[in-house]
């Protein structure tokens, strides 16, 4: 089955999009020393549905431009110009898209309201952000993750909500600075189609990385800065094209006429003349296994949406029992808990002297107990006098709430 072509783009408009004359960015010390040129007369131009890419090693002054373009940074010396308007004005700022090298994401928000809250910067009504939202949401591919967080996002995850809120408020001008970090293959090569399928809606887009091939696909010019200065511009086939050779592509051919060709080749060209077999890159190969591979069988492999092992959820049983753990434990064990009646204690019933409730029910004089060994009064000895009135009905009081209201006869 022959691959299917892929659309041509529209030649590249003649409006000036960017436009940077000497521009120069030299940071000083407390004192208004100059410590650092980080970007040294540098002049360049960026055109209408370009892909422009900002090349250059660790410190070159790659990401100090991106700054100046955004605004964010003044030039010390030279002129920038983005839609024919400063960098700064706010009507500019709308019409530009921004993706940073880190993405500065609210992680207790999920994709949606990550949207809708960068939507609401841009003065977007509630409709738009809605159907856009819905539609980048799909578009990245995150449309099985929207209800998660993005702090529970995997660094590749969050490149794709972050390039989603870059083109949120569908901007003219895009900078993308690393887009593909943290991405797996199919992951960028989704974001290069995407790149692609913008420059042919006429968007520009400026993209800067380190990952040349990514460059090397997608890019009409480059700029190639070290040392805060231009080193090398122009556009991928001038860059790369070596002068000195040329190479001849045909099918597969017999033995006899191979023969015959590399000879008539070699009387010109000497040894420089070789026959090699043509190759396709690396991502290229692992894009097609991977597609037949998903169409054969299901993977054993990583997968999403498997659920956590059930050691895991539990505990493990290796792990000694903590205090906590034991005491749930047991509080859990109903049918271990003794009944409450047999923990608390029975309430101490004080004992009733009945012979002296009975003196006292009869207006009689209650008998003393006597204690063991005791001798009895002796006949004729004077006894204690009589209960007073006022003692007994007393008595007579306590008595009848100890029996529950009932009146003694």
């Amino acid at each position: 089955m022959a691959p299917t072509p892929e659309p041509t783009r529209p030649p590249i408009s003649d409006e000036i999009v960017v436009r940077v004359a000497g521009l120069t960015k030299v940071f000083k010390d407390f004192w208004g020393r100059p410590k650092a040129r980080a970007v040294d007369n540098v002049d360049f131009e960026i055109r209408r549905g370009e892909i422009f890419g900002l090349l250059g090693p660790n410190g070159s002054g790659k990401s100090t431009t991106i700054k100046m373009l955004l605004g964010l940074l003044y030039p010390t010396k030279g002129h920038i110009t983005v839609f024919g308007q400063s960098p700064r004005d706010v009507k500019t700022k709308g019409r530009i898209g921004f993706l940073p090298e880190e993405s500065y994401l609210y992680k207790y928000l999920t994709p949606g309201e990550t949207l809708d809250f960068f939507g609401s910067l841009f003065q977007l009504d509630a409709d738009q952000r809605r159907n856009r939202t819905e539609q980048l949401i799909e578009m990245v591919g995150l449309n099985q993750a929207r209800s998660r967080t993005v702090g529970e996002f995997s660094k590749g995850m969050q490149r794709r909500i972050g390039i989603a809120q870059a083109l949120i408020n569908n901007p003219d001008l895009i900078i993308l600075d690393e887009p593909t970090a943290g991405l797996d293959p199919i992951g960028c090569r989704e974001v290069k189609d995407l790149i692609r399928t913008l420059a042919r809606g006429g968007k520009t887009v400026i993209l800067s990385s380190h990952l040349l091939a990514d460059v090397e696909d997608v890019c009409d010019r480059v700029v190639i800065y070290y040392g805060g200065r231009i080193q090398a511009q122009g556009t991928l086939r001038e860059l790369l094209a070596t002068p000195d050779e040329i190479r001849f592509t045909a099918p597969l051919l017999s033995r006899e006429v191979t023969e015959q060709v590399l000879a008539l080749l070699r009387t010109e060209g000497g040894d420089r003349v070789r026959l090699e077999n043509p190759t396709q890159n690396l991502e290229s190969y692992f894009l097609g296994v991977v597609e037949r591979a998903r169409a054969q069988a299901e993977t054993s492999g990583a997968t999403s949406g498997n659920r956590v092992a059930a050691f895991i959820r539990a505990g493990s049983s290796d792990a000694p029992n903590s205090q906590a753990d034991t005491v749930l434990d047991r509080l859990t064990k109903s049918a271990e808990v003794a009944p409450v009646a047999a923990i608390l204690p029975a309430p101490a019933i004080p004992a009733i002297d009945a012979s002296r409730l009975d003196a006292l029910t009869r207006n009689e004089k209650p008998t003393a107990a006597i204690p063991n060994g005791a001798q009895a009064p002796a006949a004729g000895t004077a006894s204690p006098s009589p209960v007073a009135p006022a003692d007994l009905a007393q008595a007579n009081e306590k008595l009848s709430n100890l029996l529950g209201g009932r009146k003694s006869p």
